[in-house]
């Protein structure tokens, strides 16, 4: 076993800002094992729609979180992987070809391809957040992952390009910076989420990650063990509390505390004579209501998302059937009663809360209790990413000096 590497994520929400402290051992199998030292949390403030829009107040609630991780962990915290959600976040494929330098596939020739399918206009307000690659094509033989030391002549790249508008990125950096956190890097938030849930095989034969955050729903599938189709929907959670406080008249902290203690999808398994209290606003004494109203309302809402959800995978040309792993649902609102089976009547197929145990591209021990459920999915992936990221074939260079020295390095290896 390997000397453990420290890593921190830091999950910024609209609802819940999240910060998980772990230590990376790889076990003698390669396997990395999350040792899990210390979670905090802190009510979201200053976000809106998963974009920051009062930095003060996001400061605040980030560094709320930053005390209780620190405490919990006893150690400080300086750097850290961050999620980046939003519906400005957009996705395209793309593809590149080079001709391999030396009739073997070197680093140098996978980076080449991979810059040359990142190679893609962009107005002058958005940057690449991402570059995932999705297939290697060489001489015409694809399905490949890892073409080092293969022989051929030309090398071909299909990724998953992420981007983002710049100034969102950078308010999020910004608001980590006077933390006094530095930003490794950046990830997708359902794409972080889709890490922690789902297997190998899941990954392999096809699935659609579900991640219903507090203002955005974000969907990430895969097909052939690599990501297909990412995408962000600007609803979630706290459209579903908010209908709750406008149906029942009830402040929106007490309408949050309904929905998670009586709240149900499918207002077909609610008995009429069930009732609920539910307080009132303005001072007024609080009323009984049937539990079925409650029902009435939130069962439209979570059908709208889950058919918002369909409707984007169609439009991408993915059928769900083909999904053969169905669909995993995680985020908050992933534990109301009844959201499986509404997914399933909805999308034809197979359909689970996700489960962070169930995946097996790494184990997670120490204070795992803390992390397990669907809610810290995205949480628990940043930590994966950041303990693999060192080791995958393409590394974001996240700054331009970085790039000159890189670029500048490229040309002397090709031309002497």
């Amino acid at each position: 076993m390997n000397e453990a590497s420290r890593v921190v994520s830091l999950d910024i929400g609209t609802s819940t800002i999240e910060i998980v402290v772990a230590d990376v051992l790889h076990e003698e199998n390669g396997m990395p094992r999350l040792h899990i030292l210390g979670l905090g949390t802190a009510a979201s403030r200053g976000l809106r729609k998963g974009v920051v829009i009062n930095i003060d107040a996001t400061i605040q609630s980030i560094s709320e979180a930053i005390e209780q991780a620190e405490a919990m962990s006893g150690t400080t915290i300086k750097q850290v992987v961050a999620s980046l959600s939003g519906s400005h976040i957009q996705c395209v494929n793309s593809h590149g070809i080079v001709g391999v330098r030396d009739g073997e596939v070197s680093r140098y020739d996978v980076e080449k391809v991979i810059e040359a399918a990142r190679a893609i206009a962009l107005p002058f307000d958005r940057e690449i957040l991402q570059v995932i690659p999705r297939e290697f094509i060489v001489d015409e033989q694809d399905g490949i992952r890892d073409p080092r030391g293969m022989s051929g002549v030309r090398l071909e790249a299909k990724v998953h390009i992420l981007t983002a508008l710049s100034a969102s990125a950078q308010n999020l950096v910004k608001c980590a910076n006077r933390c006094g956190l530095q930003v490794q890097d950046i990830a997708l938030t359902p794409l972080a989420a889709a890490r922690a849930v789902l297997s190998k095989e899941e990954q392999t034969l096809g699935a659609c990650v579900i991640d219903i955050g507090g203002g955005t729903t974000g969907i990430c599938i895969y097909q052939d063990g690599a990501v297909r189709h990412t995408a962000i929907l600007p609803v979630g959670g706290s459209h579903i509390t908010n209908d709750i406080a406008a149906g029942l008249r009830t402040p929106i902290a007490a309408a949050e505390g309904i929905k998670k203690r009586y709240g149900t999808v499918l207002a077909s398994t609610v008995v009429p004579e069930e009732i609920i209290e539910v307080p009132s606003t303005g001072g007024r004494s609080p009323r009984v209501l049937s539990r079925l109203i409650l029902a009435e309302i939130i069962e439209p809402r979570v059908r709208e998302i889950f058919e918002l959800v369909q409707e984007t995978i169609r439009v991408e040309g993915i059928d769900p059937q083909s999904l053969s792993s169905g669909i995993v649902l995680c985020g908050g609102s992933s534990e109301l009663h009844g959201m499986s089976a509404l997914a399933e009547d909805i999308f034809r197929v197979p359909v689970r809360v996700g489960d962070i145990e169930s995946n097996d591209q790494f184990t997670i021990t120490g204070l795992a209790d803390l992390v397990r459920g669907p809610e810290n999915a995205a949480a628990v992936g940043l930590l994966q990413y950041a303990s693999r990221e060192g080791g995958t074939l393409y590394k974001k260079y996240n700054n331009r000096v970085g790039k000159l020295v890189k670029r500048v390095g490229n040309w002397l290896a090709e031309h002497f």
